[in-house]
């Protein structure tokens, strides 16, 4: 293995410091800049890694640059009811009109038992599972879902139509983690597809269709690809009727109709990040969050003991031949956070380039443990 292959540790509280500085640097006021960094630090520290410090530079950093990204985010409150909100970002920080909305539908639902919010004209919010735990370390049930840059094609067709789309569920249960589903609709994420193409990898054959109906494989020629829209990302099940792949595309569909409905938003076409004439523009996206408290219903501790009496039955289920361990949702991230809690977050050759990059230009007085 080369050098530059290798995988460097960096501690939490300097990659942290760093990127907070950095949201700084770029005009980000310090207190949401330490909202912007946290989110990035929980994708790593869930081991989710293709939407943690993988994505500072190549999404925050170059979209302030290219002037897709607003540093200072203006929230406009459109429509707010005791149990409703709907904001206007205004091309701001994504994640920090996202903190704003689940911190007032939190307070909302303890005190209504149920609350809703959308939020149009929005960036990038990190991983969705960041917004429905915040709901579920308050013991609430966190939803919530985003559109986002046309990829995903529809059952029988070849175009891409919506993003993404996670549709994502937070369950606090009696155990040490929360019941976590943060999982795109379509097979693949173009988060994914871009930590393969950081790390020099081909995309999994099967998980991208070209125009033509062929698979693509190319990570480069994929992410091209997506942006002229010369190809697709196949919605979970796959391809067709045969893998159920409607499904995929059905809860796709929902999120695109959610995250643009509630708030009046935009969508699909009209969210590539791109004008007419290819120049890049702002990408308008749209949010939406959903908070229930387990009190209005049968109360938080018979929620939560039969979530985790749920999970552990499952868990202790018979195992398929061959495999000594079944998983539920969220328990992998919180495995991962035991083993890196200490060992602090993996970076690649890449990463350490765009944060040694950004540091420079900022002038910034840190030194990275592969600098010693």
């Amino acid at each position: 293995m080369n050098d530059s292959d290798k995988i460097v540790y960096i501690d939490w509280d300097t990659l942290i410091s760093f990127m907070t500085d950095a949201f700084v640097g770029y005009g980000v006021p310090r207190e949401e800049a330490e909202i912007c960094a946290d989110v990035l630090a929980e994708a790593d520290r869930r081991g989710i890694d293709s939407h943690g410090c993988n994505r500072f530079k190549p999404i925050y950093i170059d979209r302030f640059e290219n002037g897709t990204l607003l540093p200072v985010t203006n929230i406009e409150v459109l429509r707010e009811t005791p149990t409703t909100l709907v904001m206007d970002a205004h091309d701001g920080m994504g994640m920090v009109a996202s903190y704003r909305m689940m911190e007032s539908l939190i307070e909302k639902a303890k005190t209504y038992g149920m609350a809703g919010g959308a939020i149009r004209n929005s960036t990038h919010y990190g991983i969705a599972g960041y917004w429905s735990n915040m709901a579920a370390k308050e013991g609430l049930i966190g939803i919530t879902g985003t559109n986002a840059r046309p990829s995903i094609a529809p059952t029988y067709g070849v175009e891409n139509m919506m993003g993404t789309n996670p549709l994502v569920f937070s369950l606090p249960t009696d155990e040490e983690f929360p019941f976590c589903i943060d999982c795109a609709t379509s097979v693949v994420q173009r988060g994914k597809i871009e930590f393969y193409a950081r790390q020099g990898k081909d995309t999994p054959a099967g998980q991208v269709i070209a125009q033509d109906g062929s698979a693509m494989t190319d990570s480069e020629e994929i992410l091209k690809a997506l942006v002229n829209g010369t190809a697709a990302l196949a919605p979970l099940g796959g391809i067709g009727d045969e893998m159920a792949g409607y499904k995929g595309y059905g809860y796709a569909a929902v999120v695109e109709i959610l995250s643009a409905a509630l708030a009046g938003g935009q969508f699909m076409k009209a969210l590539t990040g791109r004008d007419a004439d290819g120049n890049p523009e702002m990408y308008h996206l749209g949010h939406f969050f959903f908070v229930v408290d387990p009190d209005a219903f049968m109360g938080q501790e018979e929620f939560r003991k039969t979530a985790g009496e749920i999970s552990r039955a499952l868990r202790a289920s018979k195992k398929a031949p061959g495999h000594d361990r079944i998983y539920t949702a969220g328990e992998k991230e919180y495995l991962a956070w035991l083993d890196r809690k200490d060992k602090g977050v993996p970076i690649n050759a890449s990463e350490r380039k765009d944060l040694t990059a950004v540091r420079d230009k900022l002038g910034l007085p840190y030194t990275f443990s592969w600098e010693e």
